[in-house]
């Protein structure tokens, strides 16, 4: 018989966490590792079958919340590990406003969590606003804190400590309601490796040798168990590695599938490539039987991995992490994000309208979708800098959004010295891109409609090269030119140089972000 939340709550005095709490993990190991019935199994062979809805091709951009336990410190990324990494920026913060991690450790921040301005309909009607058409919510980071009312972490979740809200379940009713489509993220499976430093001890000064909060077994249902292994953590130290005994993969596939069966997600992203071979395989194939099917009866959900040979036959949608494909990618995929640390961090320095624009036009005239985080502090609220980022993005989308949604790419991405630029990555490359001008262009279509967004506003007239009336990639005539937010059609000469346009009217209040052109081909 499943062990309840109540009665694990009992079980720890409904306060704080006891040992006692790792039956709840025994009783997790023994249940059997299989998805719901449906189309899909635990294999790679029978999730190559799985094809990209179109829904997602057509949405092209999303708004995440990377938002928990560790936003409430105003610290930034990964707060919850390297507070316990001696000398390290947090650690030192952590010292400095809380104490010793002897004391104090990452389980007496959470109280901090408390959401109490949070407003999720008002944030949602400002997304939907600028242009959003899939909202993410946070499900677990490597931090193991769930942000619903989970099954299998009955104690360290949302409902039960910190705000005392269903964070995931509010935020879908929410993304619902106005009719986006509603996904989240687990970053689970790295967890075990993750949290290893909160069982070390300082090396030097008054606590040196005073253990971690982490190592006191009481807390095991959020530090983790290492009491059956060598004290000697090397193993567990690579940030992001998956070395875990196989009851807690077990663990991993019944909380993703818990999340998964409470709230039904649109789509589910991993951080990472797919985990664990056939319990990460379970969770997706959860995920597309438990997901809505389309009239002709294909998947609707979307499940995303970092990892390209995942994706290379159905499965999932590839996403880059900070990330932009150097070309056109045959299948749709997408970039996640963000306008400054991915946790909360107070004092940011934050993307501007016009860098997250140029972004949003290069992706998509790659055949990409663009999902963009807003860290939410402690309290939940916006503040001024990103409220102000967020307008930009609005205004712009309120001109231009015909030419980006349910668009494809054209022959070639876009010209100008930016596609020039040699990218080191795939992922993590971001910044070495530069921002882009008047020069630089990006197409997409639609139907017979080409998009060409110039971004910036040019001195004189807009000369698209690649549309030269004996260039490579001009095969159709062109009939019409208008900027998109004005009726006026724009005067336009077709030679050996170009498409050249002579635009209308006064510099539109969002040129300095990109202006978006809507070429009429016959």
């Amino acid at each position: 018989m499943r062990l309840t939340r109540r009665k694990a709550l009992q079980l720890i005095g409904g306060t704080i966490p006891a040992f006692a709490m790792r039956g709840v993990l025994a009783q997790a190991s023994n249940d059997a590792i299989h998805p719901m019935s449906g189309k899909y199994t635990n294999t790679r062979e029978s999730l190559k079958t799985y094809s990209i809805p179109d829904w997602f091709a057509d949405a092209k951009f999303g708004i995440w919340s990377h938002w928990g336990p560790q936003s409430a410190i105003g610290a930034g990324d990964w707060y919850a590990r390297n507070m316990y990494m001696e000398g390290s920026p947090q650690y030192e913060y952590h010292v400095k406003r809380f104490g010793p991690q002897s004391k104090f450790g990452y389980k007496d921040a959470i109280p901090l969590f408390t959401a109490n301005k949070w407003d999720p309909d008002h944030l949602m009607d400002l997304y939907v606003k600028a242009g959003a058409r899939y909202f993410f919510s946070m499900g677990v980071h490597h931090d193991n804190y769930d942000l619903w009312d989970s099954k299998f972490q009955p104690y360290w979740n949302s409902v039960s400590t910190g705000p005392k809200k269903d964070v995931v379940g509010m935020w879908a009713a929410a993304a619902r309601k106005r009719g986006l489509k509603f996904g989240v993220s687990e970053h689970l499976s790295n967890s075990y490796d993750w949290l290893a430093p909160a069982h070390l001890s300082d090396t030097k000064g008054p606590f040196a040798g005073v253990p971690y909060d982490g190592a006191n077994l009481k807390y095991a249902d959020l530090y983790h168990d290492y009491s059956q292994e060598s004290p000697d953590f090397a193993k567990h130290a690579e940030a992001m590695g998956r070395v875990a005994p196989d009851s807690w993969k077990k663990q991993y596939f019944l909380r993703v599938k818990d999340l998964v069966d409470q709230h039904q997600p649109d789509l589910l992203y991993t951080d990472g490539h797919i985990p664990f071979e056939e319990y990460g395989l379970g969770t997706v194939a959860e995920a597309y039987n438990v997901g809505g099917v389309s009239y002709r009866g294909g998947t609707e959900s979307v499940y995303f991995s970092k990892t390209a040979e995942d994706c290379t036959v159905g499965t999932c949608v590839l996403d880059r992490e900070r990330g932009v494909s150097d070309d056109i990618w045959p299948t749709p995929w997408q970039t996640d994000t963000c306008i400054g640390d991915w946790h909360y961090k107070a004092g940011q320095k934050y993307k501007t309208a016009k860098k997250v624009i140029d972004l949003l036009v290069d992706i998509v005239s790659k055949n990409g979708n663009l999902l963009l985080n807003f860290p939410l502090p402690a309290s939940g609220e916006l503040d001024a800098d990103e409220v102000r980022t967020l307008n930009g993005i609005t205004s712009w989308m309120a001109v231009n959004a015909e030419g980006i949604y349910a668009t494809r790419p054209w022959k070639i991405y876009g010209e100008g010295a930016s596609t020039k630029v040699v990218q080191k990555s795939v992922s993590f490359n971001e910044d070495d891109k530069p921002d882009l001008g008047p020069q630089d262009i990006r197409f997409t279509t639609k139907g017979k409609t080409l998009y060409a967004f110039v971004q910036g506003w040019p001195a004189g007239e807009v000369v698209i090269k690649s549309l030269s009336a004996t260039g490579p990639q001009q095969s159709e005539k062109i009939v019409d030119v208008r900027m998109l937010g004005r009726d006026a059609a724009c005067k336009f000469v077709q030679d050996e140089s170009g498409l050249r346009v002579t635009l209308v009217g006064e510099k539109p209040q969002t040129a300095d972000i990109g202006i978006g052109l809507r070429l009429r081909l016959v």
